[in-house]
């Protein structure tokens, strides 16, 4: 019989850290966040990491993991994760890997395309159409060539706008389609699941996790990072939540409408969140509506295991 992994996936804000603590309690397991920022030390009230108490009740790996100036890629993820839920089957135990960053689950469920060929001159041009119309003027240059791999990603993100286009420049073929055709050669069942919550009940997720997090003190944690050193410019930092009140302490808009922004930039990276795990119907998708729902769903994926 397959070795089995517990994929548990969807929105921000649908529920996905208590569904992934039920199933793990019950299962005696560990969990492995597939989440791109929660990984970072110190970015704790804006990446809605689990609390304390959350932690100790189960294993959570890929959190609090590095600082934030370190690098950490998906590439890295794939094979670190590999390794832990290899670690743990030979232990008995049926990993549940839960977040929200699809290429994140992509990498631990597929295998992700990562060839070490590079065009040092192409990525020099590319540097330049940065300098000259920011990031949104490289992210309009791979939605010209590549709107399918565009529409999966953020401008924000420009490394992996960078590398989408690098790729299209040595192959003529999107990083989409050498993602598709990359299969890796292992022999574990995963077991895909998915939250989908009904469009209001999700925003108003959203509306109250922020207004939670700025509670908590957002804006102090913000001000902490800089104060450390920290660059605004860091990838880790170029994130829903922190880039607005970034702009807020540099005097470019008031915190009302910072937290606006955050709002709506948060509800628009949950449409893309849907719209690129929407595409894999490998997915079993349950509406929820409540805690009462989850807990629902955690005996359905328990009976599934069991």
């Amino acid at each position: 019989m397959e070795p089995k992994v517990i994929v548990i996936t969807g929105p921000t804000c649908s529920g996905k850290t208590y569904l992934s603590l039920q199933i793990a309690e019950r299962l005696d397991t560990e969990i492995i966040s597939a989440d791109s920022r929660q990984v970072f030390k110190l970015l704790t009230i804006g990446t809605a990491k689990p609390g304390i108490e959350e932690l100790y009740r189960v294993k959570h790996y890929f959190i609090n993991t590095l600082l934030p100036d370190e690098d950490f890629n998906v590439s890295r993820f794939e094979s670190e994760a590999l390794k832990i839920i290899e670690a743990l089957h030979k232990r008995g135990k049926i990993p549940i890997v839960v977040g929200g960053s699809g290429l994140y689950i992509k990498a631990v469920v597929d295998g992700i395309f990562n060839t070490a060929e590079t065009d040092t001159e192409y990525r020099e041009y590319l540097r330049h159409i940065i300098e000259a119309g920011g990031t949104n003027g490289l992210y309009n240059e791979l939605m010209k060539v590549d709107p399918s791999s565009a529409l999966r990603m953020l401008p924000q993100n420009y490394k992996r706008v960078m590398r989408a286009l690098e790729v299209y420049h040595l192959t003529g073929k999107s990083i989409t389609e050498h993602h598709k055709n990359y299969k890796r050669g292992d022999n574990i069942s995963f077991i895909q699941t998915g939250l989908n919550r009904e469009r209001t009940l999700l925003y108003e997720n959203i509306e109250i996790r922020v207004d939670r997090m700025l509670e908590e003190g957002l804006v102090n944690e913000v001000k902490s990072l800089l104060a450390m050193g920290y660059s605004k410019e860091l990838n880790a930092l170029n994130t829903v939540g922190y880039k607005e009140i970034i702009s807020y302490l540099n005097g470019e808009t008031d915190l009302h409408r910072a937290i606006e922004l955050i709002k709506r930039n948060t509800r628009r990276f949950a449409k893309r969140q849907m719209t690129w795990f929407r595409a894999d119907n490998r997915i079993k998708w349950f509406d929820v509506a409540s805690e009462q729902d989850l807990t629902l769903v955690a005996n359905v994926i328990v009976d599934l295991i069991e």
